[in-house]
Formats: C-alpha cells, structure tokens, sequence
C-alpha cells in the first residue's frame, strides 16, 4: 500500500518566521533613501520626479517602523500561515502538492494545489527558504514541484 500524508508517521512539528525589520530590508531601503538624496542635492532633480520615485520605498518604510512578524507552522496534520492580519491553515490530508515558481526577479512563490483543485497562494513574506520549506513538505509526505522563470 502507498504511502499517504494519512498513514505515514508524523514528522516533528516545523516552524518557520521572519520580521519586518531585516538586515537586507534596512540596507535596500537606505540605499534607495540615498539615492533619491543625491538624485535632488548632487543632480538637481525636479522635486516631483523625487517624490514619484518615493512612491515604492513607502511601504518598506512602513514594513521598518511596524515590523510585522510573518511565518509558518506544520502542526500535526495542520499547515498554517500568517503574515500581519492575514492568516490561513490547510489540513495536510487536503494538499495534493506545493509548486515553487521561481520569477524572472528570482524571487519564489509558493503555492499550495488542493485535491480539490484549489489553488492558495502562500505569502511570501511567510515562505521559508525553498530548500527548507521542500525538505519540510517532503517530510510530511507532500510531493513538491519547481518551476524555473515562471512569468505568471
């Protein structure tokens, strides 16, 4: 008989969970601060193209000042995640299999395929690393797959 997320063994309780308030996230938006910086004081910019390119740092600013705490969490038979005011669970009976889709920008999105047919896309914020996450799925007997430069 095949072995199933049902029958198999459980594998020990996984935990995964990152902060708003990183290391690299501080240095990106630093950089990006001082570059609109000399942009308008070394460059003369005009102010209006300064603040339009202000735009994308404001939500890096916000991540900073609030720094949220995001992960996930295998429980039992239970995933979990969340991610600020937003969370979701699936039952490892109902996951058929998890897809890596890796970008044209190397990030890697996640995304739980349901028996059923359903697709949940996990936030990236609350995704591991991808060897730790696949080794994690793998554990729990949930077959994974990698998709390089996926556009959509």
């Amino acid at each position: 008989m095949p072995e199933t997320p049902e029958t198999r063994s459980p594998a020990a309780d996984y935990s995964f969970s990152r902060r708003g308030r990183s290391p690299t996230a501080m240095l990106a938006t630093g950089g990006w601060l001082a570059a609109l910086l000399v942009l308008w004081l070394l460059l003369d910019a005009a102010v209006w193209l300064v603040i339009l390119l202000a735009l994308p740092v404001v939500p890096a600013l916000l991540d900073l000042i609030r720094n949220p705490l995001s992960g996930l969490m295998f429980s039992g038979n239970q995933l979990e995640w969340f991610t600020g005011g937003l969370t979701g669970k699936a039952e490892l009976g109902e996951i058929d299999r998890m897809r890596f889709d890796t970008r044209w920008d190397f990030s890697v999105r996640a995304t739980l395929i349901l028996r059923n047919g359903k697709r949940i896309r996990l936030p990236q914020e609350a995704t591991p690393p991808h060897a730790e996450a696949d080794a994690a799925f793998q554990a729990r007997g949930i077959r994974t797959e990698r998709h390089h430069f996926t556009a959509f």
